[in-house]
């Protein structure tokens, strides 16, 4: 079994939501947050090395503004990131010391990643603070993102954050038991391994109706297909019970575990596949699809039915079938205006060295 295997993962990445972190009020819950980080300091003594993604900031700010709900323009969301994150980090720093440890605050943007140099750049860094037994606590810089550049939410940022090291294993702390079969019926049971994302499994997931949270189960099988596609195991358990992070970590039978793919994909790859938002589109009809999918072939133009975007060359652009069904990424080769021109017959549009089959 799967689980037995993740005692022995020397990488974890672990995202605890704003609901594990926070009070009633909004503001950061010290005796949680001291139960986690004591966790994660655990987690890191034992020989693991751990990084921590968080959420918090714009909730500790919400309470310390004095907002009852999350705001809804970005200038008001991000004065209470800008005013919740030094509070948070305040906070973990204390917390971190009393275990001997040194915690670092990393904050990214989604162009921090998605820009090949910068890429390599935060991978290199992460890499050298944990080498130097130090704790990285990583989070959005909501204090200056906006809608072109955010991840989206931190459960996508942790499975992102997982697929840049790679992490032997990602764990997602929450305010529920992991995925839940009849969420808010009597019926209800926890459902514990997830072995494909069928659209059964992704049906089972809905939003949040939390006011400091983001994106509520949703959110979390959307960063389940990063995590298991990069090849990394996914947890998605209870922050809210004591040692729940400790028990997942050591092969227990905590939350729900999305198994991965049998193979961790190859850096550049995840690269392409997971840290851009695509320029345009390409749709390829059925005999291009089948080549692309079992003979490893690159797309051409003849194959291609339609193309969307205003993309150019080197920008990544998703690969959609007849129906429209993206079940392909890659780097094109061409701009856009050239492959609706149809001038050059048997030109390649994306290489297959450039190309993921997702």
């Amino acid at each position: 079994m799967i689980r037995s295997t993740l005692n022995s993962a020397t990488r974890v990445v672990v995202k605890l939501g704003t609901g594990v972190l926070t009070d009633s009020r909004k503001r950061i819950d010290p005796s949680q947050l001291k139960q986690l980080v004591d966790q994660v300091a655990a987690l890191h003594k034992s020989g693991r090395e751990t990084i921590l993604v968080t959420s918090g900031a714009v909730g500790a700010g919400m309470g310390a503004l004095g907002y009852s709900s999350r705001p809804r323009e970005l200038a008001e969301k991000q004065a209470c990131a800008a005013v919740g994150q030094s509070r948070l980090m305040a906070s973990y720093d204390q917390l971190f010391a009393e275990h001997g440890l040194v915690a670092a605050q990393v904050l990214l943007t989604h162009d921090d990643l998605q820009h090949h140099e910068r890429h390599l750049n935060a991978r290199n860094t992460l890499v050298t603070l944990l080498k130097k037994g130090v704790i990285p606590i990583i989070n959005e810089n909501d204090a200056i993102s906006f809608t072109e550049i955010k991840f989206g939410d931190n459960d996508r940022l942790s499975a992102l954050v997982a697929s840049l090291l790679p992490a032997d294993l990602l764990v997602i702390l929450t305010t529920v038991d992991g995925v839940m079969e009849g969420f808010g019926t009597r019926q209800a049971r926890l459902v514990p391994v997830i072995e494909q994302l069928t659209p059964e499994v992704e049906e089972m997931a809905g939003g949040t109706t939390s006011e400091t949270a983001v994106g509520g189960m949703k959110s979390k099988m959307d960063a389940a297909k990063i995590a298991i596609r990069s090849g990394i195991p996914l947890i998605i358990a209870s922050g809210l019970r004591q040692n729940s992070l400790l028990r997942a970590a050591a092969g227990e039978n905590e939350g729900t575990l999305f198994v991965p793919a049998p193979r961790k994909m190859q850096g550049r790859k995840r690269w392409i596949a997971f840290f851009h938002h695509p320029k345009g589109s390409i749709k390829v009809d059925d005999g291009a699809k089948k080549a692309l999918r079992e003979q490893g072939r690159s797309p051409l133009l003849p194959g291609i039915i339609r193309c969307e975007g205003s993309f150019g060359p080197d920008e990544v652009v998703r690969v959609c079938d007849e129906n429209g069904t993206e079940f392909a990424r890659g780097i094109a080769r061409l701009p856009a205006r050239e492959i609706r021109s149809e001038k050059i017959s048997r030109a390649i549009v994306v290489h297959r060295d450039d190309l993921v089959i997702l």
